[in-house]
């Protein structure tokens, strides 16, 4: 059975810093490309970062650009989000997901974790 938990969530002030973690179970997790998404409340699922394989490759979306960090432990299977100088608007609860086709749509990917919430005061 494949699990993905992530972890590491809570509130923090705007300009502060978290670290969230997925951690993989039940897959051979070097053959997954995972990605990070989020969920504000009344809003749609938005990507967040992405992460190749075996971590060279990284991929961002603009508005966590420079101030978020993805990297994966092979060794572990887990992956991380560093989340730095955090603002109100980055408050959201975030889903770690594995991909292992390629694909880009939202709908294709074949694990979801059950996500962890993050909230950033003002």
């Amino acid at each position: 059975q494949v699990q993905l938990v992530e972890s590491g969530g809570g509130l923090v002030q705007a300009g502060g810093s978290l670290r969230v973690s997925c951690a993989a179970s039940g897959l051979t997790f070097s053959s997954y490309r995972m990605d990070w998404f989020r969920q504000a409340p009344g809003k749609e699922r938005e990507f967040v970062a992405a992460i190749d394989r075996n971590g060279g490759v990284k991929y961002y979306a603009e508005s966590v650009k420079g101030r978020f960090t993805i990297s994966r432990d092979n060794a572990k299977n887990t992956v991380y989000l560093q989340m730095n100088s955090l603002k109100p608007e980055d408050t959201a609860v975030y889903y770690c997901a594995a991909e292992a086709g390629g694909s880009w749509s939202i709908h294709e990917y074949d694990y979801w974790g059950q996500g962890t919430q993050v909230t950033v005061s003002s």
